[in-house]
């Protein structure tokens, strides 16, 4: 068992200086901005906006539905990033994974609140869908799978591996000391307990990554399989979506990463070779997803459907078309700028944070083709060609959106490290030091109990939402059967809580772990 380390020195909780305050203040005044927008949509309804009806010059779906498949793609790509850093022990990116798990969690909320903002009647949106979400839907899986059961996995996984940090912090005390002692609930540091942890986050990642590959593809599904929208209705349109979630989440990251590294004196945690993988990474994700953009340019162009055909003729030459260009040239030249850097061996962190900010606005400005233009230029019926243009009020609620996102990450790290204290390995403890007889017991059976009632929750609320033996148009036959699912899932993922947890481990010193 290693020792525990020491705390760093920029771990300043509690204490608020200028730059800080100045800081929050900005952000706070880019929140009271957003909700004056949206208090306007509120008020005078969706005619404030941009957003107008297919068919009558308009599109329904505008920046709010960009911007949220934009945070969902993070969300995706921030926990997949940590689960995968995790399974196959890439210590070199281990003091990103905290950052990641926290992208995740704050990108879920801020694409919820986007559709909120979408929705004409919110409130009656959030109340129902509860009550008859069906399965036949793609949004069935983007919100129980994706932004639920995302959220829920994310924040167990956040939650058990930052025990060992919060009981640290704990022992360090300060105004913060309670909060600390609560999120360490009982850590004590023991070999067996250490051993727990570590494979109670394996099997947690090894769950996590195909949910959330299933999870993301639905909302490609929202859009590809709409067989009556040209432009949408394509089977690409869901490993592109993955593949678009990766790059905006690793930019993202290496953005984040620099700032934390600049701002919080962590050169040493966070060193430059970390910037010049994530740059080799985003270069790859960029050739790919250039790939995908090409077959689908030929494929629109070369044998498609009138309707698709006019569709891809407004995005390369039409009304969209200096959009696509601009896309095309914020993918082109940061994919150049980091391939001449892998060539070099070595990345300038600068650099390599322009090309992730110039990738990311790629990533939106594609997300912004994918789903006006079939709105516009994509109609079956004789409709007239329309437009969409964004409004003030749209690009204050988003605007607003980001800074209330930028702030729950300036708050977080006034109270918790944001780069794990210790990356040691964990070995395996002693036959000795090994958990025996009757708590082993009461463990594993609490654990598979848990387990077991979640799966037998998710399968009955599933096959409730899909109206097994029910008319497809009916009603779920018991109501708020889309929670009975969520909360099959939830116990699914809290069972490596359960493992981990109970019963609480015997008396022992505290120490930081992996």
């Amino acid at each position: 068992m290693s020792a525990a380390p020491e705390l760093r020195r920029d771990l300043d909780f509690g204490r608020f200086g200028p730059r800080f305050l100045a800081s929050a203040f900005f952000l706070i005044v880019l929140v009271g901005l957003g909700i004056a927008g949206y208090a306007q949509q509120c008020l005078h309804g969706d005619i404030v906006t941009g957003l107008r009806t297919i068919g009558q010059g308009g599109a329904v779906w505008g920046l709010y539905i960009v911007f949220d498949i934009f945070f969902v793609g993070l969300a995706f790509g921030g926990i997949a990033f940590m689960a995968i850093v995790r399974l196959f022990h890439l210590r070199e990116l281990r003091p990103l994974s905290r950052m990641a798990q926290l992208l995740t969690l704050v990108a879920l909320a801020m694409a919820g609140l986007c559709v909120v903002a979408d929705l004409g009647r919110p409130l009656h949106g959030l109340m129902n869908f509860p009550r008859y979400a069906r399965t036949m839907s793609p949004f069935f899986g983007t919100f129980t799978l994706v932004a639920c059961t995302g959220s829920l996995a994310t924040f167990v996984y956040l939650w058990l591996d930052g025990r060992a940090d919060a009981a640290a912090c704990a022992a360090r005390g300060g105004r913060f000391a309670w909060l600390h002692r609560l999120w360490a609930f009982g850590w004590k540091g023991a070999p067996a307990e250490r051993w727990r942890h570590r494979q109670s986050s394996f099997w947690l990642c090894i769950a996590i990554l195909p949910l959330l590959v299933i999870a993301y593809s639905t909302l490609g599904f929202v859009f590809g399989i709409q067989a009556g929208r040209p432009g949408w209705f394509g089977a690409l349109q869901a490993p592109g979506f993955l593949v678009l979630a990766a790059i905006s989440s690793i930019g993202t990251l290496v953005v984040i990463a620099a700032l934390a590294r600049s701002t919080l004196r962590l050169e040493t945690e966070i060193r430059t070779q970390v910037f010049y993988w994530l740059g080799n990474a985003l270069c790859i994700l960029a050739l790919v997803y250039l790939y995908l953009l090409v077959v689908e340019i030929l494929t629109a162009n070369y044998a498609a459907a009138e309707a698709d055909t006019r569709v891809a003729r407004a995005i390369l030459a039409g009304p969209y078309a200096p959009v696509f260009w601009t896309m095309i040239a914020a993918f082109v030249l940061p994919m150049l700028i980091l391939f001449a850097q892998f060539l070099r061996r070595r990345a300038s962190i600068a650099w390599t944070v322009g090309c992730a900010l110039v990738l990311n606005a790629a990533t939106i400005l594609k997300r912004f083709l994918i789903v006006v233009p079939s709105q516009t230029h994509g109609s079956l019926l004789p409709y007239p060609d329309g437009s969409y243009r964004i409004t003030w009020v749209e690009l204050s609620a988003i605007g607003g959106l980001l800074a209330l996102g930028t702030l729950c990450y300036l708050v977080f790290v006034k109270f918790f490290p944001i780069v794990p204290l210790d990356v040691a390995h964990i070995e395996r403890p002693a036959r000795a030091e090994r958990e025996r007889g009757v708590r082993k017991i009461v463990r594993i059976s609490f654990f598979y109990a848990t387990l077991l009632a979640g799966i037998v929750l998710a399968t009955v609320g599933f096959l409730l939402c899909a109206r097994v033996g029910n008319d497809p148009w009916q009603d779920p036959p018991v109501r708020f059967s889309p929670v009975i699912f969520v909360t099959g899932m939830l116990l699914v993922f809290y069972s490596a809580a359960v493992y981990e947890l109970w019963p609480p481990a015997r008396s022992g010193p505290i120490h930081a772990a992996d």
